[in-house]
Formats: C-alpha cells, sequence, structure tokens
C-alpha cells in the first residue's frame, strides 16, 4: 500500500511538472512517449487521448481545463489524490482502512475509469467533438 500510495504521489507529481498541452492532449510527449498511435492511424483521439494533460490542468487547480482535456481524467485525479493518505493509513494499520483488502477499492476505480473514458469519448465522438 505504501508503494501504491507513493505511485500515486509521483504521478501527480510529474503532473505538476509538465505543461499542459494547449491543443488538450498530447502532455504525455514531454516524457518522451510517443504521440497517440490509435490517433496517428485513425485520426480520431483514443479513449484516454487528453488524460496527461487533464492530470497536469488538475495539478494547477484548472477544474475547467482538465474536464476540457479528458472528463474521465478530471474525475480520477481527485480520486487519486484522496487515495495516497488512505493507502498510507492502511499501510500504517496493516490493513485497508473501511476495506477488507485494496482489491476491491482499486478495482472498482479502474473500472469506473474504463467506463467514463468511454463514454465520455462515444459522446465526443457522437458531438464530433475533438
Amino acid at each position: 500500500m505504501a508503494l501504491s500510495a507513493l505511485g500515486l504521489a509521483a504521478v501527480l507529481g510529474v503532473a505538476c511538472c509538465l505543461t499542459p498541452d494547449p491543443r488538450g492532449f498530447g502532455t504525455h510527449t514531454q516524457l518522451g512517449m510517443p504521440p497517440c498511435a490509435f490517433k496517428v492511424v485513425t485520426g480520431i483521439p483514443c479513449p484516454t487521448c487528453g488524460m496527461t494533460t487533464s492530470f497536469a490542468w488538475f495539478a494547477r487547480g484548472r477544474f475547467d481545463r482538465s474536464w476540457r482535456a479528458n472528463p474521465a481524467g478530471s474525475l480520477l485525479a481527485p480520486v487519486c489524490l484522496l487515495m495516497i493518505p488512505w493507502l498510507v493509513a492502511g499501510a500504517a494499520r496493516g490493513r485497508p482502512v473501511g476495506f477488507r483488502s485494496v482489491e476491491g477499492p482499486v478495482i472498482t476505480v479502474v473500472s469506473a475509469t474504463v467506463a467514463l473514458s468511454l463514454l465520455f469519448w462515444t459522446i465526443r465522438l457522437f458531438l464530433g467533438g475533438r
């Protein structure tokens, strides 16, 4: 649990150091990663396009821009922030606070992120957005 908390803190720390791409996606390329292969091949952004940009805007307190970059990311970022003290408390206690295991809440967060990413992606495609 402590390593997970450290990992989430690192993700949010990196988000603070990145400059959000003004296009609303592509911020991850500052980490040396290639552009989104799905977008390169199809011309259509993938469901997670804008996630890193969303985190970078969230880290700056620009929740409006975070939402525009990727709505699922703007919801995931504060969940990650809240999970850090929960994981630290669980590590200190030797078991998760309020749950039998850490897997249930983590699976819920991952499943919700995937579902919301697909939902918002579908809405953007239907409305003809980025």
